[in-house]
Order: structure tokens, then C-alpha cells, then sequence
């Protein structure tokens, strides 16, 4: 290492030499200049010197301040520590001094804390709230102070307390009209006229209102219950004057029953639960009531007809016994077996007209709960696909997918069970008249076979 620094050194000297000699012409002016850099670093090394012995010297400084200033807050701390126990003495005493001095009293105001607080909670979510939004500031405000235990209620809140307590009580009985600020079922938010029915129900012209307590907006349901009873009764209330009688819808449960009543789906909802394949039902029923009540009344007419034309002696072309006995007019000189025959041909021709859509109503009647059933089966399916997906942990999700499967079969049923009795009643009135035809056929063929006998 010795060597090492030697050698940088020589190599040093010899650089410097080598710089110089290209400034200076002379051996002299290369020793001056060489004498002259080593006095001007001998210079600037007891310059750098000073300023390290002064910065040693004001960072010591700054050593020995913050030491002094560690010793002073420290002294600070072990004060403020006594002034701290000191205080906690004192409180103590003052507490126990407090408490003796409360006697009864410290019960009394732990139950107005109690109190204060339950009704808070009572008040939040009850209708009356609507008309008193300021009480709830006075009871916050007295839980509080009740809780901090650095004051004591004072007897005009202690009545003030109770007087909202018995307002509770009193409004709770009553039934009160008052304009109000709603949102409606569509977003729009008006002020109307709205009817509180005690602590039960809030209602306005169009129908029941809802709240859900504190500040948020009294709100018109998504949809009124379907029974238009209900509704009926809501304007009837809004529209009433003092003294006046009228029968209303109240739910004593603040809101429960009518909840399941708005829930409950709709005529229109079950038939959307069915898709298409109850669409489907629904429209094969249409079609066979429209085809049923088209042969109801041509079978009607044709009956009464048929009735007129036993009454009459003359035969008339506008019924089905009339042409069966105009076909006999125009052949009574036969003999018996050609008379027959005619009959039996006129008779024939009637049958068509006569039995016409009965045999479509009668196959509504049965396809109808087997697309019911149709329906019911794919529903199950998905259910159960759901349920793969899923799984059972849902008994609601189970029994609403269980629910929409089986309204196909129930419209199915509600389209068969109709057609059935109407194919009843048709086809009863066209074997009526059937009948008379085979009978009157079947005389006429005696009488003439008598007569010619």
C-alpha cells in the first residue's frame, strides 16, 4: 500500500510537472509556479480546517440547546403529571360528594335518561312525526345531557319530556288532516291534502301513503292494494268533513297487512307467470267462448224457431222442422219407404249446421289442461335448473319458481272446466232439436204409413 501511494504520488507530481512545463518556458518560472500551487493549497487547507472547527462548533451548540431543551420539558411533564393526579383527587371527592348529595335523585334522572332515549326510537318511526320533526332535536339533546352526568335536567325539561309523551298518547287517537310535501308512486314530488289516521295508516285522495321514520319523504306505494274497497275509502276520508262517518280500510298492524296486500301479485301477474304457454291457453279459451257463444245463440234461435214451427200447421223453410216437413209435402204421394227415406235425407242435412263447432269447444276442453300441464312441466324444469345452479338454500326462491310452473295448469283448468259446461249446454241444445226432428220424422213416417196402409 506504501508503494501504492508513493507511486500515485509520483504520478501526481509528474502530471503537475507536466502541466506546468507546458505553460513555462524556463526551469525558474517552473519552480515558481510550482512553489506558488503548493502555497495556495497549504491555504485552502487551513481555510477548510477553520470552517470544519467552526461547524463542530455549532452543531455542539445545537447539542448542548437540545439537551437543555429535553431537561426543561421534562421538568414540564413531571408538573403537569402532578397537576394530573392532583385533579383526579379532586374529581373523585367531587363525584362522591355528587352522589351524596343526588341521594334519589341520581335513579330519578337515570330513568328520564332511559325514558328520553326509548322514546326517541318510539317517535322516530311513529306518523305523528310527521307533524312534530322538532321534538326529536329536544330529545337528542336531553339523552345527552343526561349521559355526559355534568348537568342536571331541569324541571321544564322534565314536564317537557312528559308533555310529549301524553301528546304521543293524545295524537294516537286521532284522526287529523294536514297539507303535506309526498313523492308519488312516478318520482313527482307534490303537496296535497293527506289524512292521518292515529298511528296507523296516512293516506291521501289517490290512495295509501308510506314512512319509514326519520327524515326520510312520506312516499305513495308502488302499487295500491288491488280490492279498489281500499282505495274507495282513502278518498273518502280526504273528502270528509268534521263529524262525518266513513267506512274505512285501517291496518291495525302500522303497515304489515297492507304490505302483503301490495305484494300479493295481481290477476295480470299470475297470467304473466304462465309465459307463453299460458298466453297460449288463454287464447284457445277466447276462441272456444267466442265459437261457444256464436252456437249458442244460432242454436237458440233455430230452438225457438223449431217451437213455432210445431205450433203452426203450414211448413216454413226458415227452421230445421220446416224444411224436414216441406221435404214430406213435396213427396206425401210416395209410398211409406220413399217417405222415410226423405225424411231421413232431409234430416241429415240439417245434422251439420246443427252440430257445427261442437266437437272444437269439446277439444279445448281437453287439450287445454294438457298444455297446463305442458307448462307446468318446462316451469319445473328451469326450477330445478335454478336449484342446480344455486342450490335449496332459498325456501322462497323453491316455492315462488314452484308457483309460476303450476299457473299453467291452473289456466288450463280455468279454460277446461268452463268449456266443459259449455259444451254441455250446446250440444244439450242441439240434441234437443235433433230429437225433435227424429221424433216429428218418425211420426210423420206412422201417420202416412197408416193413412196408405
Amino acid at each position: 500500500m506504501k508503494r501504492l501511494a508513493i507511486f500515485v504520488a509520483s504520478a501526481l507530481v509528474t502530471i503537475g510537472v507536466a502541466q506546468a512545463q507546458e505553460d513555462a518556458s524556463t526551469m525558474d518560472e517552473l519552480l515558481g509556479q510550482i512553489e506558488q500551487g503548493q502555497a495556495r493549497d497549504s491555504q485552502e487547507a487551513r481555510e477548510r480546517e477553520a470552517r470544519f472547527a467552526q461547524s463542530r462548533n455549532e452543531q455542539q451548540n445545537l447539542v448542548n440547546q437540545a439537551r437543555a431543551e429535553r431537561t426543561r420539558q421534562e421538568n414540564n411533564s413531571a408538573q403537569l403529571e402532578a397537576l394530573f393526579n392532583e385533579n383526579q383527587e379532586q374529581i373523585v371527592v367531587a363525584r362522591a360528594a355528587l352522589d351524596e348529595r343526588l341521594g334519589a335523585l341520581k335513579e330519578l334522572f337515570g330513568v328520564l335518561q332511559t325514558v328520553s332515549g326509548d322514546a326517541q326510537g318510539r317517535f322516530n318511526t311513529s306518523l305523528t312525526n310527521i307533524q312534530f320533526p322538532d321534538r326529536e332535536d329536544f330529545l337528542v339533546k336531553l339523552g345527552s345531557k343526561m349521559a355526559g352526568a355534568s348537568s342536571l335536567a331541569s324541571i321544564d325539561e322534565i314536564e317537557q319530556l312528559w308533555f310529549e309523551l301524553q301528546r304521543e298518547v293524545s295524537e294516537s287517537g286521532k284522526i287529523v288532516k294536514f297539507p303535506l310535501e309526498i313523492t308519488k308512486a312516478d318520482g313527482e314530488v307534490v303537496t296535497t291534502d293527506v289524512v292521518r289516521v292515529g298511528t296507523f295508516n296516512i293516506v291521501f285522495e289517490d290512495g295509501y301513503l308510506t314512512y319509514s321514520g326519520g327524515d326520510s319523504a312520506v312516499q305513495e306505494l308502488q302499487r295500491q292494494p288491488e280490492q279498489g274497497r281500499y282505495t274507495n275509502s282513502t278518498a273518502d276520508m280526504v273528502n270528509a268533513s268534521a263529524g262525518d262517518m266513513v267506512t274505512f280500510g285501517l291496518d291495525g298492524t302500522r303497515g304489515g297487512i297492507l304490505a302483503l296486500l301490495v305484494e300479493s301479485p295481481t290477476i295480470q301477474d299470475r297470467i304473466n307467470q304462465g309465459g307463453i304457454v299460458g298466453y297460449c291457453i288463454i287464447g284457445l279459451g277466447i276462441f272456444g267462448l267466442l265459437i261457444a257463444f256464436v252456437r249458442w245463440i244460432a242454436l237458440s234461435s233455430a230452438s225457438r224457431k223449431v217451437s213455432a214451427q210445431l205450433k203452426s200447421d203450414s211448413a216454413s223453410t226458415d227452421n230445421p222442422l220446416g224444411r224436414v216437413l216441406a221435404a214430406y209435402e213435396a213427396n206425401q204421394n210416395a209410398d211409406t219407404e220413399t217417405i222415410e227415406l226423405k225424411l231421413s235425407e232431409a234430416a241429415l242435412k240439417e245434422m251439420p249446421d246443427l252440430t257445427k263447432g261442437l266437437l272444437f269447444i269439446k277439444v279445448i276442453s281437453v287439450v287445454a289442461p294438457l298444455m297446463g300441464l305442458l307448462g307446468t312441466v318446462t316451469g319445473m324444469i328451469k326450477t330445478f335448473q335454478v336449484i342446480t345452479l344455486y342450490g335449496a338454500g332459498d325456501p322462497k326462491m323453491m316455492a315462488g319458481g314452484i308457483s309460476q310452473a303450476l299457473m299453467t295448469t291452473v289456466l288450463g283448468l280455468v279454460v277446461a272446466i268452463p268449456m266443459v259446461l259449455i259444451h254441455t249446454l250446446v250440444s244439450g241444445q242441439s240434441r234437443k232439436i235433433v230429437n225433435i226432428l227424429q221424433s216429428q220424422s218418425a211420426g210423420i213416417v206412422a201417420t202416412h204409413s197408416e193413412k196408405h196402409g
